[in-house]
């Protein structure tokens, strides 16, 4: 698959959009900093979140999401109301994401370092004062395992099962963002299950 331009121009879907943020897209192109606060705020930790999953880790992820705003911000005047602003602000997200990646191939002495430094409990369940030390030992163990079990997967099937698990996006949605089609994305899909499945059969018959 080719890559992505670092700003994309805005997916064809125009019975799909979100009027409050298509308002607030608006005022950004005349340069509202009010409205651009509001856009992050609503936006920032969705995207935080999903960056931090496709990276294994939270230090890395906060840098990236600024520089992913730092985008919609200067590439405003170019966003149209044609789709979801979601699907425009993820389709930014997998750029700068694969654009990570690329460097930690380049150097991935770093980057092992770094994700088994940073990623230390970034993944843990975040309510566990009813449990049992066992069973959050239990827990905090299968979180870890899935995190790497999605480590393992390519890049495209990682980005897709992210999106489709934690962000709810449709499947036409994640075409827009990977820029395939959605019986790709689908077969996509069900490769990166049945890859999950394997490095967690463990726990699936637990």
């Amino acid at each position: 698959m080719h890559d992505a331009p670092d700003i994309p121009s805005t997916p064809s879907c125009p019975a799909d959009t979100s009027e409050q943020d298509v308002a607030w897209m608006e005022r950004v192109k005349k340069g509202d900093t009010a409205a651009f606060e509001l856009l992050v705020e609503t936006h920032q930790r969705r995207v935080v979140a999903t960056v931090a999953r496709m990276l294994g880790s939270e230090a890395d992820a906060e840098d990236i999401a600024q520089q992913v705003f730092i985008r919609v911000w200067k590439s405003a005047s170019r966003y149209e109301a044609t789709a979801k602003f979601t699907t425009w602000l993820f389709t930014i997200t997998r750029n700068l994401v694969c654009n990570e990646l690329r460097r930690r191939k380049r150097h991935p002495a770093r980057s092992l370092e770094a994700t088994v430094e940073e990623s230390d409990g970034a993944f843990q369940p975040r309510d566990l004062q009813n449990k049992t030390p066992d069973s959050t030992l239990q827990d905090a163990e299968l979180q870890d395992a899935i995190q790497k079990a999605i480590d393992q997967l390519p890049e495209v099937q990682r980005m897709a099962v992210l999106m489709r698990r934690y962000e709810e996006f449709s499947y036409e949605e994640i075409a827009e963002v990977l820029q395939i089609t959605v019986p790709a994305v689908k077969s996509v899909l069900f490769r990166a299950r049945t890859d999950l499945r394997e490095h967690l059969q463990r726990y699936l018959k637990n």
